[in-house]
């Protein structure tokens, strides 16, 4: 187990399941603030009620939270909170993403659309489909070197020349159609940028790579994903989506997994990262954590060391080292070996969707129910 984190001891913010108001901040019992003290450990937990946490934003001293309720913003300095919801003018609670874009806070939203925040008047400028938006369902947002803004939709991608958001003849939309399947499908979870400015995808249907104008995909025929005899006895998600989601159904039909009734499914792309070498990481649905080096393929699964073969979070550090954020804890790559966190160690729960690091090397995980703050010695 990974031991190198100081734990923040007491709850600093719980929000309702109603996400009406932060609640007033708890306090530890004496006596368990003097076992902690007498241990040299202490533990913060953000609880956001039966939420998911799926982006967490660092900027500056500002903690951004993204919850199916909304997106919190979270001053460290002063300890003050402020809650944006609809109420405050999104067009909805769920939150996949959050991000800074030119100046403003970014926010990618389950049906809302993208919005930006103004940061003197904190109003809303929201961009959907009149706009150009591909799709109301906004999952990620880069900004590409060379100025592009490129938004992932779950109705393909949408490219944004020059990041010119408010001229609608630089929006372009690419689909499994447009690109006459260079990108294998048009539900767009991840964007990552490479060394040398190529644009990567992480979609329901694999990786994909747009460069110099030219698409390539790669999905498990091509390397992406363990084979299901491989991970079969470690999938702990037994209910397959497939058996209630026509999408998912028709997905599992096209890709010849109909056969399988349990959550595998290693086409499906849940997370991206692309290192500091160039090399693409992939979190799938139950088939591991696949890295590609623009050759060949590796896969890692539980049998290699991961707490859990569903991949919902890849997130690269300032030193270049990677974490993986899983159904079943949280894993840090050292050496090609992983230390692995639980809730034994002050994660909020096991199901990990989000992660960032401060300028001081804390750590943020985002899962569901809550948030931990961990620091290292």
């Amino acid at each position: 187990m990974v031991r190198r984190f100081r734990l923040f001891a007491a709850t600093l913010i719980g929000l309702g399941v109603a996400f009406g108001a932060w609640a007033q901040a708890a306090r530890p019992a004496p006596a368990a603030a003097a076992a902690a003290s007498a241990a040299a450990q202490k533990f913060t937990h953000f609880r956001v009620g039966n939420k998911n946490v799926k982006r967490l934003f660092v900027d500056g001293d500002v903690v951004w939270v993204g919850t199916s309720g909304g997106v919190v913003r979270y001053d460290t300095r002063s300890d003050d909170y402020k809650l944006f919801d609809v109420k405050s003018g999104l067009l909805s609670n769920g939150v996949f993403h959050v991000g800074k874009l030119d100046g403003r806070i970014v926010v990618g939203t389950y049906g809302g659309g993208l919005s930006l925040l103004d940061p003197v008047t904190e109003k809303w400028q929201t961009y959907n489909i009149p706009e150009g938006l591909g799709d109301a369902f906004v999952y990620d947002v880069l900004k590409a070197k060379n100025g592009d803004v490129w938004i992932a939709t779950w109705s393909g991608v949408n490219r944004v020349r020059g990041g010119r958001l408010d001229d609608r003849s630089q929006w372009e939309l690419h689909t499994v159609e447009s690109t006459r399947g260079g990108l294998p499908n048009d539900w767009v979870y991840g964007l990552a940028e490479g060394r040398d400015g190529e644009i990567w995808l992480g979609t329901e249907g694999g990786l994909a790579q747009f460069k110099d104008g030219t698409w390539q995909n790669w999905n498990h025929a091509r390397g992406l994903g363990a084979d299901y005899e491989r991970v079969k006895d470690q999938v702990r998600f037994k209910t397959d989506p497939a058996k209630v989601s026509e999408h998912h159904a028709r997905q599992k039909q096209e890709m010849g997994l109909q056969d399988i009734q349990v959550a595998y499914n290693p086409n499906y792309m849940v997370s991206l990262a692309v290192d500091a070498q160039g090399v693409v990481w992939a979190g799938t649905w139950g088939g591991g954590l696949s890295r590609f080096d623009g050759t060949t393929w590796t896969s890692y699964t539980v049998a290699e060391g991961l707490p859990g073969n569903h991949v919902f979070m890849l997130h690269i550090d300032p030193l270049g080292v990677l974490w993986v954020g899983t159904d079943n804890g949280l894993a840090k790559m050292n050496g090609g070996r992983f230390e692995v966190l639980t809730t034994v160690d002050g994660l909020f729960s096991n199901t990990i969707f989000s992660m960032t690091t401060a300028l001081d090397g804390t750590l943020w995980v985002g899962s569901f129910g809550g948030v931990a703050r961990l620091k290292p010695f």
